[in-house]
């Protein structure tokens, strides 16, 4: 994989970011559901405040572009609208802007294992800021300890059982790249509309990973069959058959609350990742002007 530009990696960022949101995916923020505290036009804006700091991701570390993204987001949106897809871009971002022989993956493992206590001071205080849902405390690795003296991957290594944001630092993105990216290459190979490709790459990732925010919130067993439910809808044939289509549209139903406990959050934050990739390592970027064409 050839290097991108500064300005290539921060345009596959807020792209990935607008293509997702833009997608009507169950329990989300979509262009005809907003959250009592955040609203569609909430995630608009946040796409366009990280683009400074991924413009610069290539040359900072990753707990800077982290923490440069979620204070703009935060000076302009006030809400936590991308915490997870900032942890997911940032070194993704870093990778892109590097280029590597073995392709983009081998790039973030480099990434990854370079990763320093700066990078994990810099990505506590970020969360901080954000304040995320859903968030206990921990004996080990807390978000609220301003004395941590681990590097950034050994502190997701200690949350990696129950976030799989975490557990993407750990495995070298295996979820965005063997689950996420196979899936939605494939269907844009095949030709599909943007938006159902990322519709039907959502609802896989759904049923093959429970969402841990949704298990934060509600328990383990609650995000399985909430797993279970988004298999249901893709054995009617998803996106693309008229059973698929109405039983997705009961998953939506009984994904809402006023509360939004049960909204896949980290599911979204995947799929945003799995955007970035097939942005960069897949080269819809440089097809952008066909690929929307197909929205």
């Amino acid at each position: 994989m050839v290097s991108l530009s500064a300005d290539e990696v921060a345009w596959a960022a807020q792209i990935a970011s607008l293509l997702e949101v833009n997608a009507y995916k169950p329990g989300n923020v979509t262009r005809l559901h907003n959250f009592q505290d955040c609203s569609f036009e909430n995630f608009l804006v946040s796409a366009v405040a990280i683009g400074p700091a991924f413009r610069e991701a290539s040359q900072a570390p990753v707990g800077l572009t982290i923490l440069r993204a979620v204070r703009d987001t935060h000076s302009l949106v006030g809400t936590n609208t991308n915490l997870g897809i900032t942890l997911l871009l940032a070194p993704l971002a870093k990778a892109a802007g590097m280029g590597h022989p073995g392709g983009m993956r081998a790039a973030v493992m480099e990434v990854l294992e370079a990763l320093t206590v700066d990078d994990a001071h810099m990505a506590y205080e970020a969360i901080r800021l954000a304040g995320p849902a859903g968030l206990g405390q921990v004996e080990r690795g807390d978000v609220n300890d301003e004395t941590i003296d681990i590097t950034l991957r050994d502190a997701m290594k200690l949350a990696q059982d129950r976030d799989t944001v975490a557990r993407e630092y750990i495995t070298g993105f295996e979820f965005t790249f063997e689950l996420g990216y196979a899936t939605l290459h494939q269907l844009w190979q095949q030709g599909c509309r943007v938006s159902q490709a990322i519709l039907q790459t959502f609802l896989t990732i759904l049923a093959h990973v429970p969402d841990s925010l949704i298990a934060r919130k509600n328990g383990l067993a609650v995000a399985e069959h909430v797993s279970d439910l988004a298999q249901g809808v893709l054995e009617g044939g998803g996106i693309f058959t008229h059973k698929g289509r109405r039983d997705l549209q009961e998953l939506d139903h009984t994904l809402r609350d006023q509360q939004h406990r049960m909204n896949p959050g980290t599911t979204a934050d995947l799929m945003t990742a799995t955007l970035f990739v097939l942005l960069t390592e897949g080269g819809a970027l440089g097809h952008l002007r066909d690929l929307m064409r197909h929205c």
